[in-house]
């Protein structure tokens, strides 16, 4: 059959621009490029332990058998449920597939047809997903502006809308984070909605990695919090945390919750594991804050502290324009043992293309420092 001449017409201009992205199969490098924070997703203990608790609970299925609102619900999701809430201070949480179908199915039925979206300009692309599927209107405010903020809310607060606003604790292709306790303020001041995806705050923030929002003592006076765990749990799915009227609205009302085989019990005792873990031992965290901290002594030593974004997160970025450029040195760096992608244009405006290295509880600083010097030397 043949491909239609539009598609392969797309596919050309992607290549053309050294922009076409491929599968490829990770390589034994050393790792600054995994959302693995803690090494969750490589530890025995964790994996040893969901065993264990599947065969003492007699959890013996494979598979969901159907959405959970039909046959694909059982007690397990329950016990994690109730635990993710208890860990997070939360009145409820529920687990969705993903965090991308977390996004999309609280941020497409929440808002309704005469309320307002308003989001930060660096939000995730299942976040813009989610409000392009939603009913109210939206519109974008500069990143971590406050005033832009709330110029915008003034300017529909009058329409006797529901304001949403929706930001990230932690931004996944900068690795900075908004002032919190500001933007709370503000969504206090005109009584809106403040959403806030911590997907990469889980695991790095809070004594016990519990994310930026609680650390600072604000999960009360936040809306809804969505918890990814594919990076910092290092296994597969999502929350939502909220009031129970919240919990009790999305399993009516959000179609990716509502229309999906839910996740095996092997899936489900992996994040109550995962988070058992994470409440009990706090060395990978504390860990993780250090070898942050390393990174940012070395780029600071080396020169290299203007090319970088400001971070304090497990995410830290190098400004190298242009995909040719930054491909070029990413390349070296992988020839040299270290296991960097580059960040390329469409995925961040053109100019902006990166280097983005991601920090580990288990990365030694040897690994850093040489890592910076071998950044130093290409540059």
């Amino acid at each position: 059959m043949v491909f239609p001449k539009t598609l392969q017409d797309k596919l050309n201009q992607r290549e053309a621009d050294n922009a076409l992205r491929k599968l490829s199969i990770n390589e034994n490098l050393t790792d600054f490029f995994s959302n693995d924070y803690l090494g969750f997703s490589k530890s025995a203990i964790i994996f040893e332990k969901t065993h264990e608790f599947l065969v003492e609970n007699d959890f013996k299925t494979n598979g969901a058998t159907g959405s959970r609102l039909i046959s694909g619900n059982y007690e397990l999701y329950d016990i994690a449920e109730d635990f993710i809430a208890r860990f997070h201070k939360s009145e409820a949480a529920l687990i969705f597939n993903s965090g991308y179908d977390a996004n999309v199915g609280l941020l497409s039925s929440v808002p309704q047809r005469n309320d307002v979206i308003l989001y930060d300009e660096l939000c995730h692309a299942s976040i813009r997903d989610g409000i392009q599927l939603s009913n109210a209107k939206a519109y974008k405010f500069e990143h971590n502006d406050l005033e832009d903020l709330e110029s915008k809310i003034l300017k529909f607060k009058s329409l006797n809308s529901n304001v949403f606003i929706v930001i990230e604790s932690v931004y996944s292709m900068d690795g900075d984070s908004p002032n919190l306790e500001e933007f709370v303020s503000l969504s206090e001041k005109h009584n809106s909605y403040l959403i806030v995806d911590e997907a990469h705050a889980l695991g790095v923030f809070g004594e016990n990695g519990e994310g930026l929002v609680q650390s600072l003592h604000l999960q009360d006076k936040v809306f809804a919090r969505i918890m990814t765990f594919g990076k910092g749990l290092g296994c597969h799915g999502a929350a939502v945390l909220g009031s129970k009227e919240l919990k009790s609205y999305l399993v009516n009302f959000a179609r990716s919750f509502i229309y999906t085989t839910g996740l095996s019990p092997h899936a489900v005792a992996t994040i109550l594991v995962a988070y058992q873990q994470l409440k009990s031992d706090s060395n990978a965290v504390a860990d993780l804050k250090q070898n942050i901290i390393w990174f940012n002594q070395q780029k600071q030593l080396q020169g290299l502290k203007p090319m970088f974004v400001y971070s304090k997160s497990a995410i830290q970025c190098a400004i190298v324009q242009g995909n040719d450029n930054v491909k070029r040195i990413a390349s070296q760096l992988q020839q040299n043992g270290f296991n960097v992608k580059p960040i390329l244009s469409p995925t961040v405006p053109q100019g902006q293309e990166r280097l983005r290295f991601c920090l580990h509880s288990y990365n030694s600083t040897e690994e850093i420092s040489a890592l910076i010097a071998g950044l130093y030397k290409l540059l």
